[in-house]
């Protein structure tokens, strides 16, 4: 398993998120709501963005960064 050396910009970039696309249920997992609030919060465009890949849901550990950095600061 490589070892992420700390001047990685990935390690800034990601702030401890793992280094692939995120699911619907890894971000109900994250938050610790049910799937179906996932679900609701894309349909209503009030959670992290998500993007299709094919038929599948994912969500790049950036944004879900981002969005908690923004939702925090909103507060």
């Amino acid at each position: 398993m490589p070892t992420v050396v700390a001047s990685d910009p990935r390690v800034t970039l990601r702030g401890g998120l793992p280094d692939r696309y995120l699911t619907p249920d890894d971000i109900a997992d994250m938050f610790g709501v049910p799937l179906e609030t996932v679900y609701q919060w894309r349909r209503k465009r009030t959670g992290p963005p998500g993007f299709r890949i094919g038929k599948h849901l994912r969500y790049d550990p950036a944004d879900v960064r981002a969005y908690v950095i923004q939702r925090k600061s909103a507060c």
